[in-house]
């Protein structure tokens, strides 16, 4: 630097140099702007209001899952087009714009992983992959990874975050529901702990099937969680539904999930559930009956 861009510097006299703007997200419930870097440092949630915001499949695993622990599997596995099927635009098409990653080349990622001391495996689903919809793809690394849980006696994880059945394969996709819930059912028969995660939206097909088969149903707060929206119901019905009845927390008031948990205490929750059902029952001691003669 030369002595005149010395005296520059010192004076203030040379041209300003704008520091580059730092990135705000908008926060959809209270409409706060917060920066992005202090969102992510509170797990993707807003710290004024606790929205959650959507997060990414890869890094849901990386929050739940302990460092360097995960493995993918099936991440070969990419959905073909056998309706040949065309919207507004061409199935294949809307695959190859949502394949973002070829670690997320699809609506779920699945593999296995070590939680606390707890080896597992995992499904977590990717909304921002065309809305998280289950195809035969999603079905089949969902249903292999019950089939690994089976093999390696462990403990299965599903993070749901999905907009239900992909209509884009038809019957084949609705054939999941009953392919998942099947493999489900071997699952229960060797007593292996399974955990849903509800997170927003779960919806559809996914909640109609695996989704709500867990042996405990954990829900994120704020999610959305049901079948049909709410007007199809009303229609169906003839009656007006209350405000919010498809919420985590009205669903935890009326029974149909165990717990309504916070982003950030995800971790340790699944951890003490499973530390819990990995517990033994005491052995039953058979007590003989004796019977006093009368006098």
């Amino acid at each position: 630097m030369s002595w005149i861009d010395k005296i520059k510097e010192k004076t203030g006299i040379g041209p300003k140099v704008s520091k580059p703007k730092e990135a705000l997200v908008e926060c959809k419930k209270c409409k706060e702007q917060t920066p992005a870097i202090e969102i992510a440092q509170c797990f993707h949630v807003c710290p004024k209001c606790d929205y959650h915001f959507r997060i990414g499949a890869l890094e849901r695993i990386t929050q739940l899952l302990n460092p360097d622990s995960f493995v993918q599997h099936d991440q070969n596995l990419v959905s073909t087009d056998p309706l040949k099927f065309k919207d507004k635009r061409k199935y294949k098409e809307r695959i190859k714009s949502s394949t973002k990653s070829p670690l997320e080349n699809e609506a779920v990622v699945s593999g296995s992983g070590v939680l606390e001391d707890h080896p597992l495996e995992i499904c977590a689903f990717n909304f921002l992959f065309m809305g998280g919809s289950m195809g035969s793809v999603v079905g089949e690394k969902v249903t292999r990874s019950i089939e690994r849980t089976i093999k390696n006696k462990c403990a299965l994880v599903i993070v749901n975050c999905s907009g239900g059945a992909r209509m884009q394969e038809g019957i084949l996709s609705l054939m999941q529901m009953a392919k998942t819930s099947s493999a489900l059912e071997k699952l229960s028969e060797h007593k292996l702990p399974y955990i849903s995660v509800l997170a927003d939206p779960t919806t559809g097909g996914v909640s109609a099937s695996f989704a709500m088969l867990g042996d405990i149903i954990l829900a994120e707060p704020g999610a959305l969680i049901g079948f049909a929206g709410p007007r199809v119901i009303e229609q169906t019905i003839n009656q007006k539904l209350p405000a919010g009845f498809q919420s985590s927390d009205f669903l935890l008031k009326h029974g149909l999930i165990d717990q309504v948990v916070h982003r950030k205490d995800l971790r340790a929750t699944i951890d003490q559930l499973l530390t819990h059902l990995k517990k033994k029952p005491a052995p039953m001691i058979e007590v003989e009956e004796t019977i006093s003669p009368m006098s």
